[in-house]
C-alpha cells in the first residue's frame, strides 16, 4: 500500500487476503456491503462511480474507503471486468452472529475477463474465450476454454497461425510465460488483455499432470491431442489457471478438442478484418454476420460466429449442410415447428454449464426445463424426416424425460431467483415443509381461532390478539372485562384503558411461527441443491444437446436468409472452376436506398481459359466490391449456406486472401 495503515483485527484480515491477490481489486464483505479500501478504493470509485470516503484509522490517520451493497454485486461487478480489472471477491464464510471473533472470511470466486459466468458479464452471442500461448522454439501451443460453455480446444503450429486463431477466437484474456512476454508483444501485438504467469507451470509434465487429473484418464489419445505437446501445455495452463482463481467446479468440461487446421479455409486477420465478416471498419456499418444471422438461440448465434471465420475444405461436409438447408428452405412445416421451439429453448449451454459449477438458480431450472420440452417435438419430427442428417441429429437429440418430469414436479412453474427466500418447492413434495408453510402462512387463521375461541370461553366479545417486538403475541382486554380473565393467563402490560396477557399456548405457537421461516428456507435450499445434484449426471447430454440444437439454428438461419434475400444454393466441387451467373455483394445490397437493386455480375475463373482477371475503372466504380462479393459468395458456399447469384459453381478453395 502506499501508505502506513494501522492494521485493526478486521483490516489486517484484509491485508492478509490482499497480500494474495495483489493484483485484483478486492471486494471484501462487511455485513451487508461490499468494501474496497486504499488504492482499490480509489480504482473503483473511479470506474463504478460510487462515492469515496475516508475512514479514520488510528491517530491522525485515514483510510481510503468505498463500496456498495451486496445486493448490488451484478451491477457492478460486469463495469469492473469490463475495464479491464480482476475481481476478488472476498465473502464471509461464516454467520456473524454464531461468533463472538472476528468473522471469517475468504475468496470465494476470482473473476477476470477470461474467467466468467455471469451473464451481464457474458455476451450471449460471442464465446467468452480465455487462451494460453506457450512458445517453444519454432512452434507454438494454444488453447481456448469458454468456462461458461464447457467448450476445451487446443492447436499448434507456426506464429502466423497462432496469431491468426487469436484473431478468430478474440480470447479476452491471454495467459503467457512471464519471462515470453515481451516475445508475445512482439508477435502478436499489445492489443490483447494478459496476464502472465510462473515458467514452471509452462511445462509438458505439469500441463499433462493437470489434464490427465482432471479428465480421469491414463493419456489424452482419446481426445486425439496426445501427439501436441505444445498445445497440451497451454491446455494445461489454463486448467492450473482455474485453480487459481477459485473456479473449481469445472465438470462440465468434458473434452478437449483439436482445432484441425486442415479442415479449414484459411483466413489471415487482414481478410477477415477486410472482407467485414464479423465486425466493420465503419461506424454504422454491417458486416455478413449482421446480414446472415437469423439464428434463434445464444448457441446458435455462437457457433455461426465460429463457422464464418472457420469455413469448412471438406466437399461433403459442405454438401450435408447443403441438404439440410434445402430441405428447411422447401419444408415449410418443419420450418416452423422448429422456428416455434427454437425461441423456447434459450441459452441451453450456459444453463448446464451453472449447474456444473453450482451457480444455476431457480428460475434457470425451470427454463432447462422448458428447453428440454421443446426438443421433445424436434426430435420426433427429425426421425420422422426423409433427410439423413436430421434423422441422424433427431437419434442424438434426448429430452432427458426422467429429469424434466421431476423439475416440473418438484419446482414451481415461476420460481424466484435467489434460493434463500423461499417459494421454490411445490406442495406435496416434502411432508415437513408442507406442514411448515402451513404454520408460516396460515398463521392468521389459527390466531383468529385461538381468539374466538378464548372470547367464547371467557365471554369477553372485545378480546383481540396482537403481535410486538417485545414480548409477541398477546391477548388484549379492555378494562372492563378483566375481572373475567383467567388465572392461567400471564399479565405482561398495563395500559390505561386494557391490559395484555400471554398464555403457554400462544409463547408455544410464536416460538413455532418464527422459527419455520427459516427452517422453510433451510429446507428449500436442501431440496433445490439436491436436484441439483441429479442435474450433474444430465451435463454431457445436455451440453450434446445444445451442439446439436446450434447446428440445426445455424442451418436455419441458412434457409431463412436464403428465402428472404432470394439466396440459390451453389454447386460445390472439387475443381479448379468458379463460375458466377448474375452474383450479388451480400452487405452492399442489403443497404442499398428503397428501389435501388444491386447491379448484379458474372465471374468465371479456371485454369483452362481464364486463370486471371484484370479489372479496371474509375474509383467508387465498384472494382473492390466485385472482388470482395466473389470472395463472399465462396466463402458463403463453403460455410455451407446458399450464395447470392442465379448459379454458382464453386470449385473448393483452401485460402482466401
Amino acid at each position: 500500500m502506499a501508505k502506513n495503515i494501522v492494521e485493526t483485527p478486521m483490516m489486517k484480515q484484509y491485508f492478509e487476503i490482499k497480500n494474495k491477490y495483489p493484483d485484483a481489486v478486492l471486494l471484501f464483505r462487511v455485513g451487508d456491503f461490499y468494501e474496497t479500501f486504499s488504492e482499490d478504493a480509489i480504482t473503483a470509485s473511479e470506474i463504478l462511480g460510487i462515492t469515496l470516503t475516508r475512514r479514520a484509522n488510528g491517530a491522525a490517520q485515514f483510510v481510503e474507503l468505498a463500496g456498495f451493497p451486496h445486493h448490488a454485486l451484478d451491477t457492478y461487478l460486469p463495469k469492473l471486468v469490463r475495464a479491464g480489472k480482476r475481481v476478488a471477491i472476498c465473502d464471509q464464510l461464516e454467520d456473524p452472529k454464531l461468533t463472538k471473533k472476528i468473522v471469517k472470511r475468504g475468496i470465494t470466486e476470482l473473476v477476470t475477463p477470461g474467467v466468467s459466468i455471469n451473464d451481464n458479464i457474458l455476451n450471449h452471442k460471442e464465446n467468452n474465450f480465455l487462451a494460453a500461448v506457450h512458445f517453444n522454439k519454432n512452434l507454438c501451443g494454444i488453447s481456448f476454454l469458454d468456462i461458461s460453455t464447457g467448450e476445451f480446444l487446443l492447436a499448434e503450429g507456426s506464429r502466423e497461425y497462432i496469431d491468426k486463431l487469436l484473431n478468430n477466437f478474440a480470447p479476452k484474456e491471454v495467459l503467457v510465460e512471464r519471462s515470453k512476454k515481451k516475445l508475445f508483444d512482439e508477435a502478436f501485438g499489445t492489443r490483447m488483455f494478459t496476464f502472465e504467469l510462473d515458467d514452471w507451470l509452462f511445462t509438458e509434465d505439469a500441463a499433462r499432470t493437470r489434464l490427465l487429473s482432471h479428465f480421469q484418464t491414463r493419456n489424452l489419445k482419446g481426445f486425439g491431442v496426445e501427439h501436441l505437446a505444445n498445445g497440451v501445455v497451454a491446455a494445461g495452463v489454463i486448467l492450473h489457471y482455474l485453480d487459481n482463481t477459485q473456479h473449481k467446479h469445472i465438470g462440465h468440461i468434458t473434452a478437449l478438442s483439436r482445432i484441425e487446421e486442415d479442415r479449414f479455409v484459411r483466413l489471415d486477420k487482414f481478410t477477415v478484418r477486410s472482407l467485414e465478416l464479423v465486425n466493420t471498419m465503419n461506424e454504422g456499418g454491417k458486416s455478413l454476420l449482421n446480414i446472415i444471422d437469423k439464428t434463434v438461440t445464444p448457441m446458435g448465434a455462437r457457433m455461426l460466429r465460429r463457422w464464418l471465420v472457420f469455413p469448412l475444405k471438406e466437399l461433403k461436409a459442405i454438401q450435408r449442410r447443403q441438404a439440410v438447408v434445402e430441405y428447411l428452405f422447401k419444408d415449410l412445416d418443419i420450418k416452423q415447428l422448429l422456428e416455434e421451439n427454437l425461441s423456447l429453448i434459450g441459452d441451453l449451454e450456459r444453463i448446464i454449464s451453472k449447474v456444473a459449477v453450482g451457480r444455476v438458480n431457480p428460475r434457470e431450472v425451470v427454463q432447462l426445463k422448458t428447453a428440454l420440452n421443446a426438443i421433445e417435438p424436434i426430435r420426433e419430427a427429425f426421425l420422422a424426416a426423409d433427410e439423413p442428417s436430421l434423422k441422424e441429429i433427431g437419434e442424438k437429440l434426448n429430452s432427458c424425460p426422467i429429469i424434466r418430469e421431476q423439475i416440473e414436479r418438484e419446482i414451481k412453474n415461476d420460481p424466484p431467483t435467489l434460493t434463500n427466500r423461499g417459494g421454490i418447492i411445490k406442495k406435496g413434495i416434502n411432508e415437513e415443509l408442507d406442514h411448515l408453510r402451513s404454520i408460516a402462512f396460515e398463521g392468521k387463521d389459527f390466531l383468529m381461532q385461538i381468539q374466538q375461541r378464548e372470547s367464547d370461553s371467557t365471554g369477553i366479545p372485545s378480546l383481540k390478539i396482537s403481535f410486538n417486538n417485545v414480548f409477541g403475541y398477546y391477548i388484549e382486554v379492555r378494562n372492563a372485562h378483566k375481572d373475567k380473565v383467567p388465572e392461567t393467563w400471564i399479565r405482561k402490560q398495563t395500559l390505561v384503558n386494557a391490559e395484555r396477557y400471554i398464555t403457554q399456548e400462544l409463547k408455544e405457537y410464536e416460538e413455532q411461527i418464527l422459527g419455520a421461516e427459516e427452517k422453510i428456507f433451510a429446507m428449500e435450499t436442501t431440496l433445490f441443491n439436491n436436484l441439483v445434484t441429479i442435474l450433474m449426471d444430465y451435463i454431457p447430454t445436455v451440453l450434446e444437446n445444445a451442439n446439436l440444437i446450434a447446428r440445426i439454428d445455424c442451418l436455419l438461419s441458412f434457409a431463412l436468409v436464403a428465402k428472404e434475400n432470394k439466396y440459390i444454393c451453389p454447386q460445390v466441387n472439387d475443381t479448379d472452376e468458379i463460375e458466377i451467373r448474375q452474383g450479388r455483394h451480400p452487405v452492399i445490397e442489403k443497404q442499398l436506398p428503397l428501389g435501388e437493386s444491386y447491379i448484379a455480375n458474372d465471374v468465371m475463373l479456371n485454369n483452362d481459359t481464364q486463370q486471371v482477371i484484370i479489372i479496371t475503372g474509375p474509383n467508387m466504380a465498384g472494382k473492390s466490391a466485385l472482388l470482395r462479393q466473389t470472395a463472399l459468395i465462396t466463402l458463403l458456399a463453403q460455410i455451407g449456406s446458399f450464395v447470392p447469384a442465379e448459379s454458382a459453381k464453386i470449385g473448393l478453395v483452401d485460402k482466401i486472401f
